[in-house]
């Protein structure tokens, strides 16, 4: 009986222990619960039904404030915006619009510029904050981010002011040779001569609004909807051929050379464009009597093949300050020079935006008095080098399928690693085409050399063509 009477009493005590377990956790997990977030900070104040789903799924960023300018609820982006600090709105007009709008019910909006985090040195921030009353007790604040649609509008309203000024100097330089022309009616060399001032003018201002309708069409299509394999070769062919005229006036000779045989992925007009570009500016800014070269050759790097394509010169070179501008529109080295050759300003713009389309890049290299080397990079055509692969593999199987075709009896120009010096590409040196020749052919090779100044080492030094 007495063990009986133990056991109960030891089950009773066990049972209120367990009650009072029971109630100690419900209580911390309720306080646990009600403990303030990052993004709720005062559950004294209650917001709205439904409110607090909505602010969750905003972009903009969101304050709520109760009558005590305290923070009830900011979602993640305020935070990250830096408008909440220490549980309070941490912009003072912000905060004093907040209380007029409490104190009137008025909805009232304001763009405010505020400087970023950390030091606050760099490009302020412009944002837009709306203020709205929530309920009867409770302010509601909402702020849009306009920095980078601010910037998106000052790059818009800047091209505007560059299209009418570049537009403006051929028309108007036709105006006043048309005027002479009229003057000078009783002078035939008067009137031959100012004419073909005027066909100079007039073919400046149709490449310009040429390369207006390029750069429009290459921002605004994907030219990945019509891709198609294309041959690096017949790229360098069309761009030489492009050329003729101004390497035979100024004697360069155009070389060629590096790995034959090469297919990028893309769409061929931009990208006989873009490559155009290159040959067109290393033509032009190059003295008479020098070398152009062109040269491609495969990369490996751990997302795929790559195809490279450099254009070298031994032109004047490009200072330190400029290469970080050469691919802005309407952005010229030596304006001077660019309106004697007819640049407008834009080709280096359309490389850019053509090659970032393909899911490649463009480097330059240059030092002045040296020249220059831009090398774009393009994803292979990966369907058709596997064709390729097979193909050799059926015509020559007594071939390593690995082996690729060599750049000359020197080393192969794919076989450098991208995490090695890469070897520089010397198409000076290889296969070359005399302003009055034909092209070189597709399957011209050069041999690859070090380089310790460059990642393409320079021509050499130009000959006295006769």
């Amino acid at each position: 009986m007495d063990v009986n009477a133990a056991v109960a009493a030891a089950s009773a005590i066990a049972g209120v222990l367990t009650g009072v377990i029971a109630v100690l956790a419900f209580r911390f997990s309720e306080r646990e619960q009600k403990r303030p977030t990052r993004t709720s900070l005062h559950t004294d104040a209650v917001l709205p039904p439904g409110v607090d789903t909505v602010l969750s799924v905003l972009r903009s960023s969101a304050v709520v404030l109760d009558e005590a300018d305290a923070v009830v609820k900011a979602s993640s982006a305020a935070y990250a915006l830096g408008l909440v600090r220490g549980g309070k709105l941490a912009v003072e007009p912000m905060l004093q619009m907040a209380r007029d709008t409490r104190r009137d019910g008025e909805i009232r909006q304001v763009e405010l510029d505020l400087p970023r985090r950390g030091t606050g040195r760099g490009e302020a921030l412009a944002v837009s904050a709306r203020v709205a009353p929530l309920g009867s007790r409770l302010v509601l604040l909402l702020v849009e981010d306009l920095t980078e649609a601010r910037r998106i509008e000052a790059v818009r309203r800047d091209f505007v002011a560059n299209v009418s000024h570049e537009l403006k100097t051929p028309v108007g330089a036709l105006s006043l040779l048309s005027e002479a022309v009229m003057d000078a009616s009783d002078d035939p060399e008067a009137v031959e001569r100012f004419a073909g001032r005027m066909q100079i003018e007039a073919t400046r201002l149709t490449n310009l609004v040429q390369e207006l309708i390029d750069l429009s069409r290459v921002q605004n299509d994907d030219p990945l909807e019509d891709a198609e394999p294309v041959r690096v070769d017949e790229l360098v062919a069309e761009a030489i051929d492009r050329c003729r005229h101004q390497a035979g006036t100024k004697q360069i000779t155009m070389a060629t050379g590096g790995t034959a045989d090469l297919r990028v992925w893309g769409n061929r007009g931009q990208l006989a464009a873009a490559l155009g570009n290159l040959v067109e500016n290393a033509v032009n800014y190059s003295p008479a009597r020098t070398r152009v070269g062109i040269a491609a050759r495969r990369i490996t790097v751990p997302g795929g093949d790559l195809i490279e394509i450099a254009v070298t010169d031994q032109g004047i070179g490009i200072s330190d300050k400029d290469k970080e501008r050469i691919f802005e529109r309407f952005y010229r080295v030596d304006p001077a020079r660019s309106r004697a050759t007819g640049g407008t300003g834009l080709g280096l713009a359309i490389v850019k935006h053509v090659v970032a389309s393909h899911g490649g890049e463009v480097t330059v290299w240059s030092a002045e008095g040296q020249g220059s080397t831009f090398t774009l990079r393009l994803p292979e055509a990966a369907a058709a080098r596997e064709a390729r692969d097979r193909d050799r593999a059926h015509q020559h199987p007594d071939l390593d399928e690995e082996t690729g075709p060599e750049a000359g009896p020197g080393t192969d120009l794919a076989s450098a690693s991208p995490s090695e010096p890469r070897p520089g590409f010397r198409p000076g040196t290889g296969t070359t085409s005399s302003p009055a020749s034909s092209p070189a052919p597709p399957s011209s090779r050069t041999q690859a050399s070090s380089s310790q100044t460059s990642p393409y080492e320079p021509l050499p030094a130009p000959e006295v063509l006769p």
